[in-house]
């Protein structure tokens, strides 16, 4: 992922939670907050999996192109794959 789209995403991601403490303090219903919450959980997922494509793709040339840190890299993107899905 770009960094200018993703800072751009996390704008917005900025925006929509904004959005949501605005939308408590003025008592919106709950599904409405619940609604948004949910699209705020998606857009960061959507960030998060771009990130990890960018790192996964790092860690895999750099464990074929160096075999003596090839089991440290895969660790690293076992370690970031565990991070992210939990």
């Amino acid at each position: 992922m770009e960094k200018a789209k993703l800072i751009q995403r996390l704008k917005r991601i900025e925006g929509q939670v904004r959005g949501l403490q605005r939308m408590i303090e003025e008592e919106h219903s709950c599904s409405e907050i619940l609604t948004q919450v949910a699209a705020v959980r998606a857009a960061l997922a959507a960030v998060a999996q771009g990130i990890f494509e960018t790192h996964s793709k790092a860690c895999i040339e750099q464990a074929l192109e160096d075999e003596d840190g090839a089991a440290e890299a895969i660790e690293d993107l076992l370690q970031s794959l565990g991070r992210l899905i939990k």
